[in-house]
Order: structure tokens, then C-alpha cells, then sequence
């Protein structure tokens, strides 16, 4: 559940706040400029540490409202900036572009692409088919998934049908690009966590009751709160 006590901020600045940074390519900075022009006095770091403590919360209680998706995935990798060091972010989507699941690895080996397809498979269930690029490591993470299976996930090792994954992580960069790197992998992972919420609101892909179709209210919904005024 997400408890917001103890907060010196109200509930509805702090959650504005988290939804502009994970919504818009802005910097911690640009908003603290922002809630100043509306009378707000918050500092970066404290919108820093509300991303990073509430963002993943929101994220994982969104998944009970997730729209199911198709049992035909596409796979990949995206490369994301954690204290000066590149990191890897896998992700897959469906053959409607619908987002699957997302993991921020340290690695990219058969061990961080089992762990991502596990967690997906957990998540979403199990796929008819999944195609990816020629990575050697993915395809062999899905072997040994596939082993223990008594009906095998089809694996398509197609370049093109990969199309749609590559061109939907430009969304995903073009809000990390302004943050210009994360601090610590944690950081990265809280927050990311927040930009694939935001993506996925804009892609429709949450069934709530009883909300508008904005991509603001569908936020504060999930968060379990009415919208701020």
C-alpha cells in the first residue's frame, strides 16, 4: 500500500511532482523551477528521493489493473547510463506494441535474460512465441526455460520482426536522456519503473473503473488517490 506519512509535502504536490519527471523529459531541477513558479518552495533533492521511494510503489501496485496482453512477444535491449557506467535495460513488448515487462540489469548475459523472462513470464504469463535479435545469450536463456516446459515457447531469432520493441525504447529515452545519468542502480531501477508506468498509461493499457481518460487521472488513480486539483 502506498502510506505517505510522515511527509512534509501534501500528498498532492508530491505525487504532480513524480508524474511530471516520469511523464516529460525534465530535470529534477527544471521541476523545482516549475513548483516555484506556483508558489511551491520544494528543492530537487527532495523531488529526487519522492521519485525514487514512490515511483516503484505505484508501478507495482498498477499491475493489478493491467490489460492482458498477447501471447506473441518481442524482445530487446536498450542501454541506460547508472555512475558513468552502461547498464542494461530489457524489455519486450507485443505484437501491438503493448509493453510486456522491463528489468534493469548490471549484465548482459544468459543469466540477466533468464531473470528477465522469468519475471515476465511471472507477471504475464506465458507466451506463444517470443522473437528477439541473434544474442546468443537470450537464446540461450530461453532454452533453458524452454527445458522445462512441457510445451516449448516458439523462439524467432528475426531481425526485423524486432522493429517494433527498438522503436518503442525511443519513448523510454527520450525521457532518461535529461537525467543525464542515474547515481546508483537503485536510482535507476525506482525510476525507470515510474517512466514504463507513464508509457504504458499513454499506451492504454490499464482497466480502471470510474476514471477519466486522461493520462493524469489514470496516474493518480493508480497512486489511489482523486486527482489533485
Amino acid at each position: 500500500m502506498l502510506s505517505f506519512k510522515g511527509m512534509r509535502f501534501p500528498v498532492d504536490v508530491i505525487l504532480v511532482c513524480i508524474r511530471w519527471y516520469a511523464a516529460y523529459p525534465l530535470s529534477y531541477r527544471h521541476i523545482e523551477e516549475m513548483m516555484g513558479e506556483r508558489g511551491v518552495s520544494v528543492d530537487h533533492s527532495t523531488i529526487n528521493r519522492w521519485a525514487i521511494r514512490f515511483l516503484p510503489v505505484i508501478e507495482k501496485l498498477s499491475r493489478q489493473h493491467k490489460r492482458h496482453i498477447g501471447t506473441s512477444w518481442r524482445m530487446d535491449k536498450t542501454y541506460i547510463k547508472v555512475k558513468g557506467t552502461w547498464c542494461y535495460l530489457y524489455r519486450a513488448v507485443d505484437k501491438e506494441g503493448k509493453t510486456v515487462d522491463f528489468l534493469l540489469t548490471a549484465h548482459r548475459d544468459v543469466s540477466a535474460a533468464k531473470r528477465f523472462f522469468a519475471k515476465a513470464i511471472r507477471e504475464n504469463g506465458v507466451p506463444n512465441k517470443i522473437a528477439m535479435d541473434k544474442s546468443g545469450a537470450n537464446k540461450a536463456a530461453m532454452d533453458e526455460i524452454n527445458g522445462g516446459t512441457a510445451v516449448p515457447i516458439t523462439v524467432r531469432q528475426v531481425k526485423y520482426l524486432n522493429n517494433i520493441v527498438e522503436q518503442d525504447h525511443r519513448a523510454i529515452k527520450r525521457l532518461t536522456r535529461p537525467m543525464l545519468g542515474f547515481k546508483s542502480f537503485c536510482a535507476a531501477t525506482n525510476v525507470l519503473a515510474g517512466v514504463e508506468l507513464m508509457h504504458m498509461i499513454r499506451k492504454g493499457q490499464f482497466a480502471i473503473d470510474g476514471v477519466a481518460t486522461s493520462v493524469a487521472d489514470q496516474f493518480y488513480a493508480l497512486a489511489g488517490l482523486v486527482r489533485p486539483a
